[in-house]
């Protein structure tokens, strides 16, 4: 219990502390117009309030990441804690605000928009593609696990439900943001928090036997020899440490800011708050998998219950049936509203580099009806294949990552042209890249199930390789800078 509230501690120090700090490397001037009000459109660029810009990001990159991600990421044992709390921190917090902020500066412009700017145009031109198809993969994820938390409260199918969100979605995606975003987030904001505050009050009311990290580290993964911990958890626990969605959901927020003073709470805050959310069900997950049977699973079927019964379980055991059914419609709200945002962003992503002029509604419906259609077919296959859903989950869980290695990279640039101190995303650019590269040999589903030894050397090599392009790239823009100085 003493290694979970240092850990709460730490994650809000580490927001007015670390947050300043980075603050202050970037520079903000609240005197710079922003592009909310100098773009104004009625549609996407439209000035809100701070607080429900807090909400929206907030809910946007909650999703069931930091509650379905943190209970699995729970199998790996007290390390999870670690992760969750330093890779937000100093990862995950640094890559939203910094990719909002930058974002900011361009007038709101895409996440890819910003890779090609300071990693290339070939760059550019290939996340456009990777990241539409990761934008419909993640409104197609979040749909099924809300339907069926739904339906498990409810006397309707799973499909109806799924209907009444794909609606939702496409309302949400097509009129204004300010029309159904603005105004029903903070009610969902509210669930959310309510849920995560329950599961927080009832870990101190019941005193469960949290592990300690000075008692060690051990792999306790039921699966330990083919699941490490490197890369395995750093895969598993995304969105409650870093996670490259996030910076795809920047931009809408960032249409919305009407001073960069903002920023920090907007997005290092938004993610500082989902770093709690899943240190919090990353110690209620622990408690689930150690008694399993107080919350009536067999011990035997622990470490294979999924996550969505283990929250349902966990909420009915500590708070009963009317705060359980308040909790869970908090972990449905979180996918929900990080759905249709998702596939907002994509129809935004698409309209940035089709430069088709997004206030007539036609236009669209030219562009979100293809990327609906798409979702739809991804949710069937899902539904199809008993192992669908694991499957998407298991590539958008890696693609995710690949995300935020990216667009950490291109923020090192950044900062590195701006005479910055570029050190404070170089440095979790080369570890992202170390895990992402080495999932994907040493995975035994997904990747190519090679041993540790060869994962670990191929994943260094890599590594390797593409900081030293990075630095030869700087080093080649001193020289360019330098000639045309003198």
């Amino acid at each position: 219990m003493i290694t979970f509230i240092i850990s709460i501690i730490l994650l809000v120090a580490g927001y007015f502390l670390y947050g300043r700090l980075i603050e202050r490397i970037f520079g903000i001037d609240p005197k710079r117009a922003t592009c909310a009000t100098t773009k104004q459109d009625g549609v996407d660029y439209i000035p809100m309030k701070p607080w429900k810009i807090f909400l929206i990001q907030f809910l946007n990159i909650a999703g069931v990441g930091p509650i379905f991600g943190a209970i699995m990421g729970a199998q790996f044992g007290t390390a999870s804690f670690l992760w969750i709390v330093f890779g937000s921190i100093f990862a995950g917090a640094v890559h939203d605000y910094l990719s909002g902020m930058i974002s900011l500066r361009m007038d709101g412009a895409s996440l890819p928009e910003i890779h090609g700017k300071y990693l290339g145009n070939g760059v550019k031109q290939f996340m456009r593609g990777f990241m539409v198809i990761l934008m419909i993969l993640v409104g197609a994820v979040f749909v099924s696990a809300p339907a069926s938390l739904l339906s498990s409260l409810t006397s309707w199918k799973m499909i109806y439900w799924i209907i009444i969100i794909f609606v939702y979605y496409a309302i949400a995606t097509l009129l204004p943001i300010d029309k159904i975003i603005g105004k029903i987030y903070p009610i969902f904001g509210i669930c959310l928090l309510f849920m995560v505050v329950s599961i927080m009050f009832a870990i101190f009311w019941y005193q469960p036997e949290l592990p300690e990290i000075w008692e060690g580290m051990p792999n306790t993964h039921p699966q330990a020899d083919a699941n490490p911990i490197f890369p395995m958890m750093f895969i598993s626990i995304a969105c409650g440490a870093i996670s490259g969605f996030h910076a795809t959901q920047s931009p809408l927020m960032a249409r919305c800011m009407v001073n960069e003073k903002q920023g920090r709470p907007i997005f290092y805050g938004a993610m500082i708050t989902e770093g709690i959310v899943a240190l919090v069900w990353a110690a209620a997950a622990t408690c689930f998998f150690a008694k399993s049977a107080e919350f009536g699973i067999d011990p035997s079927d622990a470490y294979t219950t999924d996550a969505g019964t283990i929250v349902d379980k966990i909420s009915r055991h500590w708070l009963g049936t009317a705060g359980a059914i308040l909790a869970l419609l908090g972990v449905v709200a979180a996918p929900i509203t990080s759905g249709d945002t998702a596939f907002r962003s994509a129809r935004l992503i698409v309209s940035d580099f089709t430069h088709l002029n997004q206030k007539p509604i036609r236009n669209r419906l030219i562009i979100a009806l293809p990327l609906f259609a798409a979702g739809i077919g991804i949710l069937v296959f899902s539904m199809l294949d008993k192992n669908g859903f694991n499957i998407i989950w298991r590539y958008f869980a890696w693609a995710n990552q690949i995300l935020a290695t990216v667009t950490l990279w291109a923020i090192s640039v950044y900062l590195y042209q701006q005479r910055k101190c570029f050190y404070i995303t170089l440095i979790p650019a080369v570890f992202m890249t170390m895990v992402v590269s080495t999932f994907i040999f040493i995975a035994p589903n997904g990747g190519f199930g090679l041993s540790p030894i060869i994962s670990y050397s191929i994943g260094a090599a890599v590594t390797l390789t593409v900081l030293i392009i990075f630095m030869v790239n700087l080093a080649k823009f001193k020289r360019r800078l330098k000639t045309n100085n003198d």
